[in-house]
């Protein structure tokens, strides 16, 4: 009874670890143009939300204007768009920080 039960418990140990997600990072300092443009990371939109809580972190500004910063994400795609070897980080922070 008791090797069954030392048993039963291994496999479901040794399952809900198998199970777990992996934690994944992100240098989104890195973060290309082209990797933008793709998906490869995530939705556009969300990744310049982050940063653009960032930027507005820097400057201590909490207030977010939702209709510019949708208009700002459009623009940093359509730059993305014509020149994808650029870092997102570099021209973000003229589109996306100055709000």
């Amino acid at each position: 009874m008791k090797g069954t039960l030392f048993i039963g418990l291994a496999v479901v140990f040794l399952t809900a670890s198998s199970m777990a997600p992996a934690q994944v990072t992100i240098d989104v300092s890195k973060i290309t143009c082209d990797q933008l443009v793709k998906y490869e990371i995530a939705d556009p939109k969300l990744i310049a939300i982050w940063i653009s809580g960032y930027y507005h972190g820097l400057h201590k500004n909490p207030i977010v204007d939702k209709q510019q910063m949708l208009q700002s994400v459009d623009k940093l795609e359509l730059y993305c768009f014509k020149h994808p070897n650029d870092l997102v980080m570099n021209e973000v922070g003229e589109l996306l920080g100055a709000q």
